[in-house]
This record gives C-alpha cells, structure tokens and sequence, in this order.
C-alpha cells in the first residue's frame, strides 16, 4: 500500500500521507520517508517541504496498532527505530519543513508535525499524543521536542493525562504558529513555503541549524560565537552580495541554487 505521495514544483516539494483510512505509519513507510527526506538533504533546488494529510479527516494517527498485537519485543525494537530515525532525519533535514495540519495529528501523526519546522493547523484539527492509553509511549522524539516547544507543564497534560488539544489551545501554547480555516492548511502551507523560496537558502539553511542549537544543548556563549562565525561565513557567496544590491537596486534577487557545503 503507498503511504504517502510526492509532488515537487519549483523549490517546493510536498509529501501527502495517503495510507487510508488515517494515514498510519509502518515502519516499512517510515523508512521510506527518510530515504526522501534524506534525499531532498541533497538537492539543492528544494527549498521548503510541506507536509500534510490526505482528505479532510486525519493529518495521521499515528501508527498502525496491528504492527503491536503481539507484544513482540523485536518488533517494538524495529518500530521505535523506524520512528525515531524518521522524525530525527525530518526535524534536521536542510530544507524548511512545514506541517499543514489538515484535521487530527495523533500520536505519531503529531510527533510527525513536531519534527517539522512550523505547523499551521486547521481549526477542527485535534491533536493529542495518547500512547499511553494503550500501554505506550512516544517513541518518535515527542518526549523530547514537545517539552521544548509548549513547556514542562502543558507536555505532561497532553503525554500523562491524554489530553486532547483543539487547534485554538494549541495556538495559545505554542504547539501551532497558525490556525487557519477548514480546508486551507495546504494552501497556508504552500505560501509560506513561497516565502522561503524567496530568501537567500544559505542564510535561511544556517539561521535553521543556530535556532536548533539551542534546543540540543549548546552552551549560549558558544552558540553565540558561532552565530558571528556564520554571519562572516556568508560573505564568501556570491548570494550575500546578490541580496543586499538587490534591496538597494530595489529589485528581487537572483539567488544561486547549489549552496557548497549547504547540504
């Protein structure tokens, strides 16, 4: 069965999660979508990923509950790795990455989202990380980076007591940048990745990789040195030059695809 499909236009690449009638994950489809994630790392015309659901229902639930009936300690052992290298490879990869939350993001599905770089929500989205319902728990980086992004508090409300959270509650804590209408999260998604597409993709591919220092620990007098580093690293391509004459020409730049050392 496919689980998820590709369209590419521009420096625009989108991946729709299609396995019907939730879009679940297996650990053979997770596989797969770090092998195109990891792909994308290495073509430098691809500017900005958008992530979303098939139909008007589900972004994902998650994962297939079937993979887990038996209790097979091998297989759990397979399916975490599938899941953490999955979300690991998603969350780092070059590329902006936007979520377009197109109806529930449970488990998995939200832990999927949490791996991208924005998430836009639709307003009858409802999200949750409910493992341990079911006598589990996140396995796909959602202990971790859900923490980063809402707080110490609101991550054990939605992993400790299930809670579930509306695409307004979800807004209000920083678990979305954007609510938008029934409907329009691809399209949300897809100009906002426009965007991305506009600005200069080594400065956006570094600004990423310093915000992301923070969250992996890096001490700030360190992280900061680093970010002078990369400012003075600019200077040696030709885009630092395009986009500040550009801006004084009062024109749009013309911006160089291959970024050496970029990927």
């Amino acid at each position: 069965m496919i689980e998820f499909e590709l369209t590419h236009s521009g420096a625009v690449a989108v991946v729709t999660l299609t396995r019907s009638p939730a879009n679940a994950f297996t650990p053979d489809g997770l596989r797969k979508l770090q092998q195109v994630i990891q792909d994308f790392n290495t073509q430098a015309n691809v500017r900005a990923v958008v992530v979303t659901g098939s139909g008007p229902k589900f972004f994902s639930a998650g994962a297939d509950l079937n993979t887990f009936a038996s209790g097979d300690r091998d297989v759990a052992r397979k399916a975490a790795s599938a899941f953490g290298a999955a979300f690991e490879t998603l969350q780092n990869a070059r590329p902006v990455v936007i979520a377009a939350i197109n109806g529930y993001a449970m488990g998995g599905g939200l832990e999927c989202a949490l791996a991208c770089d924005i998430r836009l929500a639709e307003e009858h989205a409802v999200l949750a990380l409910p493992e341990t319902a079911v006598g589990l728990l996140p396995c796909g980086c959602g202990t971790q980076t859900l923490p980063w992004l809402v707080g110490e508090g609101w991550a054990k409300r939605i992993i400790l007591t299930g809670e579930h959270v509306d695409a307004a509650t979800a807004l209000r804590i920083g678990l979305v940048e954007e609510v938008v209408a029934t409907g329009h999260a691809r399209e949300a998604a897809l100009a906002m990745a426009g965007r991305v597409a506009s600005l200069s993709p080594q400065a956006v591919s570094f600004s990423k990789r310093l915000i992301h220092q923070a969250r992996n620990g890096v001490p700030r007098s360190a992280a900061l040195a680093v970010e002078r580093e990369r400012f003075v690293d600019l200077f040696g391509s030709p885009d630092q030059r395009e986009g500040v004459n550009a801006f004084l020409e009062k024109r749009a730049p013309r911006w160089s695809t291959a970024m050496e050392g970029d990927a």
